[in-house]
């Protein structure tokens, strides 16, 4: 059977399908942006001892663009939504008074939300980024910025005024000491722990129970308890873990809860070779307490520093911890068995990445061992693994 249907000539057909393919290349974006719109619902910016972390709640999961800048003269951490929408963001965010000096928000003329982060000048810091699942289906973006202790902090010397020695600007008066913390609103609670205290971080950290509660059986005690409360920032908790046993090592644990129903709670544990003594250790920590000026007295400029002061004792030190901890491996092996029950090849994969010979043409290296909990792992001076829980709001 033959088919009679009426068949459109070439020379109109294409123009016809041309103009279908454009209608649907009109309409299909504009909907499929609506059915997957992001949405920015809220911000809020904490500091955990010397961290400093930026948490956007999101209604679905979304890789913002993260970039530097400057402004005058101020550097900038910038993040951005692209073709977000916004939920009821602040304008203004104070800052921490440590890296961030304020946090600015704007919703962008085309689509998307822009977040800047205006730092302090002259305070060298290094970034990470995480994003987890928050209550209600909800995602939650957070952006770490932490102090870089391989660079140190620039500090001008005084400029003596014209006819003034420099002798008479070192004679000088001191500055009188800041006001007590009650003048400024800043209380911190120092002081051995009481009896008990494994009992309230079980409390405080009860994703983190059975990583505490073998902490205490092995014989690590509480020495040291600090409470942080400040107005308009984030109340949080820090505690020092000891052992009699392993003097060069301590566990370190800082605690900060949520402060809305929809603040998650951020929870850091550390397993540190910081307390590590020897010259090579004890010579690294004085030198990067070293001024600017100081460093120009001895080196030509800041590179020089690092490579002829800094880059060989972090080597050092690279060795002497591998050494540590190899001595001692079941203590960081059991630590990461019990903070990640649910991945038994994390203790193997941690001792690999220690017996990897020290290449002394490199820094070192962090390598991220885990991702639920996000688990870090530093190769570059002092060796330690920190683990992060976050605690549903």
């Amino acid at each position: 059977m033959v088919d009679k249907s009426p068949i459109l000539p070439v020379a109109i057909r294409w123009p016809v399908i041309f103009c279908l393919c454009l209608g649907l290349l009109g309409i299909a974006p504009d909907a499929w942006g609506r059915s997957a719109a992001v949405e920015v619902r809220r911000l809020g910016l904490s500091r955990v001892g010397e961290n400093t972390m930026l948490t956007v709640v999101l209604n679905r999961g979304a890789e913002p663009r993260i970039s530097t800048a400057s402004e005058g003269g101020k550097p900038q951490l910038v993040v951005e939504f692209p073709q977000a929408q916004a939920g009821r963001l602040p304008v203004q965010l104070a800052g921490d008074d440590l890296l961030v000096e304020q946090v600015l928000t704007e919703v962008l003329p085309g689509g998307g939300v822009k977040i800047v982060l205006e730092l302090f000048p002259d305070h060298p810091y290094t970034f990470w980024r995480q994003s987890r699942p928050g209550p209600g289906g909800q995602r939650l973006f957070i952006l770490g910025l932490t102090p870089d202790t391989t660079a140190v902090q620039a500090k001008q010397t005084p400029t003596p005024e014209p006819g003034e020695t420099p002798e008479a600007v070192g004679e000088k008066e001191p500055e009188p000491p800041p006001p007590p913390p009650e003048d400024y609103g800043f209380k911190e609670e120092r002081g051995t722990a009481a009896t008990g205290s494994f009992g309230e971080l079980q409390r405080l950290i009860p994703k983190a129970g059975v990583l505490l509660q073998g902490l205490e059986k092995d014989g690590w005690v509480v020495s040291e308890s600090h409470t942080y409360d400040r107005p308009g920032q984030r109340f949080s908790r820090d505690f020092v873990l000891t052992h009699r046993q392993y003097p060069e090592m301590a566990v370190k644990i800082v605690n900060l809860p949520g402060n809305t129903p929809l603040a998650p709670g951020i929870n850091i544990i550390t397993l540190t070779t910081d307390k590590l003594g020897g010259e090579a250790a004890g010579k690294y920590r004085g030198l990067r307490q070293w001024s600017f000026a100081k460093i120009r007295q001895s080196y030509e400029d800041i590179g020089d520093f690092f490579d002829e002061a800094l880059k060989p004792l972090r080597v050092e030190l690279r060795k002497e911890t591998k050494d540590l901890v190899l001595r001692h491996p079941g203590v960081f092996q059991t630590f990461l068995q019990r903070a990640c029950p649910q991945n038994p090849r994390l203790p193997q994969m941690f001792l690999d990445h220690v017996k990897e010979k020290v290449n002394p043409r490199f820094e070192g290296v962090q390598y991220t061992l885990s991702e639920n909990p996000l688990v870090i792992l530093n190769l570059v001076d002092f060796l330690y693994v920190k683990v992060f829980f976050l605690e549903s709001g």
